[in-house]
């Protein structure tokens, strides 16, 4: 079994019953189990920022899926719950996205591990700074980068 950090996001609808379904769905895989989940936070969009706060959390699951088996299970997740790719970075009923697959780097367009840009990102780095305070993310360790990131736009939510 290989650890791995998903990131999952929602803006649309029910946005925790959303991110919940997926958790599910995650742990009803039988090479998936869910170990650790962070909290839920409430954050403000990046890119397109004309659409409503999203709900994020990331999970610590244990796999002994392939990064690419895992990555087609996390889309079929998505497609079931009905997200819909029209704007990028736009409004989504639920987005999981692999940040971290332990032992594992790739720059591939298909799959890029560790996740891009998401050193940059509180909503991903929060959470997974909650989970995991001893993580080296591509040479650096999580706590510089930490130190480094700014973290407005960002709180933990009451749902």
């Amino acid at each position: 079994m290989t650890r791995a950090y998903l990131g999952l996001g929602s803006n649309m609808g029910d946005k925790k019953n959303y991110i919940d379904q997926a958790i599910g769905l995650l742990g009803e895989h039988e090479a998936i189990e869910v170990t650790k989940q962070s909290s839920y936070y409430e954050t403000d969009p990046v890119g397109y920022v004309n659409q409503d706060i999203f709900l994020n959390v990331v999970l610590e699951v244990e796999t002994s899926l392939q990064p690419l088996q895992l990555l087609e299970y996390c889309n079929k997740i998505e497609a079931k719950l009905d997200r819909k790719r029209i704007i990028r970075w736009g409004p989504r009923t639920i987005d999981l996205d692999i940040l971290i697959y332990e032992g594992y780097q790739s720059q591939d367009e298909e799959l890029m591990i560790p996740h891009p840009r998401m050193t940059e990102r509180a909503f991903v780095m929060v959470p997974l700074y909650e989970l995991n305070q001893n993580l080296v993310i591509n040479g650096k360790d999580i706590r510089s980068i930490m130190e480094g990131l700014q973290q407005e736009g960002i709180r933990r939510a009451s749902v």
